[in-house]
């Protein structure tokens, strides 16, 4: 459980101290009080961007002395400290400490701790590119498979070399050696997500996140259909040929036309059949709730320790059931989960510790 959290000049906090009294806390409060800052504050505690996607020189308070970079630290109940700034003198970079150490690799941080949120701008995920699916999947793999982020990250690298050789004069050596690194990394990134997709069907189809609607998780994409089928050294020799082959074809789109940047992640109700992209608003959160619920089961299981929840407004578009329902299992949920609204009476029977955020101040409810 999170024992204390601090921010320094981050977003609209100048100086922040808070020990969570319980291990599901709710914040209130006005809209601009303060609230989902402290969500996203949590959220940088893993690698990545946190749950808004900000440049990392957006954190800073306004205001802040320009030689000092906003910072966000916590500690755990096992004794667990993970902190985080802005890089000195490189805005879009930022360090971790873990336990007060600078780790060899971001990797290191996601395996000491995972978090998994919902916002309502997700709430458009099904309406979205496929590239915001992807992201929220990935991230539901980065929490049982660490190193996932860094093949996709190489892949990307290597696709952005390749892309660039292939507008100058292309060197054939060159540009097999970049395919080559962009078949074993994009067979591996999809392993891994074919591999998340597979135990949270079965962990939804166990009941995990009822009774919130039951759902089949899928990937559209070329790479897993072939994995499904061959071992995956054929499919690396098979996607190697396959780049060479459009190599023309990459180059006059500027991009490559093949890897796993194509892929979709695609949600259907396992008892109606219906996609999530034709389901209604409601029942589109009420599909990602499961999710959520169903992978933070997953993770417990498989880690031993449940990620962080950070739900940003989660009642928004739930029916009355379905309300009931969520607080329901975040009661009985082993899960640390930290949430927001702008009024606490819907959120009556919620087990937990409830705060008012008044002007980046946080108050007991």
């Amino acid at each position: 459980m999170l024992t204390r959290l601090t921010l320094t000049d981050f977003r609209s906090y100048k100086a922040l101290r808070f020990e969570p009294g319980a291990r599901v806390c709710l914040f209130t409060g006005p809209n601009g009080s303060g609230k989902t800052n402290l969500l996203e504050a949590l959220s940088l505690l893993v690698p990545g961007r946190g749950l808004r996607g900000a440049k990392f020189a957006e954190l800073a308070r306004r205001g802040a002395d320009a030689s000092q970079s906003w910072a966000v630290a916590a500690r755990f109940d096992d004794g667990l400290e993970i902190g985080t700034a802005q890089a000195e003198n490189a805005p879009e970079r930022r360090e971790f400490r873990l336990n007060g150490v600078k780790p060899r690799a971001q990797a290191q941080v996601a395996e000491q701790l995972a978090a998994v949120w919902l916002t309502p701008q997700m709430d458009r995920l099904f309406t979205d590119p496929a590239a915001a699916r992807r992201k929220f999947l990935d991230r539901l793999v980065v929490a049982l498979e660490p190193s996932h982020a860094r093949e996709i990250a190489a892949f990307e690298s290597a696709s952005a070399q390749r892309n660039r050789l292939l507008q100058e004069r292309p060197d054939p050596g060159w540009l097999s050696a970049l395919e080559d690194a962009m078949a074993r990394h994009a067979v591996a990134a999809t392993a891994a997500r074919l591999a998340l997709i597979r135990a949270l069907n079965a962990t939804l189809a166990e009941g995990a996140a009822d009774p919130f609607p039951r759902v089949t998780l899928a990937l559209d994409c070329a790479i897993a259909a072939r994995l499904d089928a061959h071992p995956a050294i054929e499919v690396e020799d098979g996607l190697r040929a396959a780049l060479a082959r459009a190599r023309p074809q990459d180059g006059a789109a500027r991009a490559a036309t093949l890897g796993p940047q194509r892929a979709d992640f695609l949600l259907t109700d396992s008892h109606t059949a219906r996609p999530a992209a034709l389901s209604s608003t409601g029942q589109q959160k009420s599909m990602l709730i499961g999710v959520v619920l169903g992978h933070a089961a997953l993770v417990g299981r498989l880690r031993a320790a449940p990620p962080l929840l950070l739900l940003d407004e989660p009642l928004v578009h739930l029916d009355e059931a379905r309300r009931a329902a969520l607080i329901a299992a975040l009661n009985a949920s082993p899960a640390p989960a930290f949430l927001t609204g702008t009024d606490a009476q819907p959120f009556a029977g919620l087990a937990g510790a409830c705060y008012v955020v008044a002007e980046s101040t946080i108050h007991p409810a």
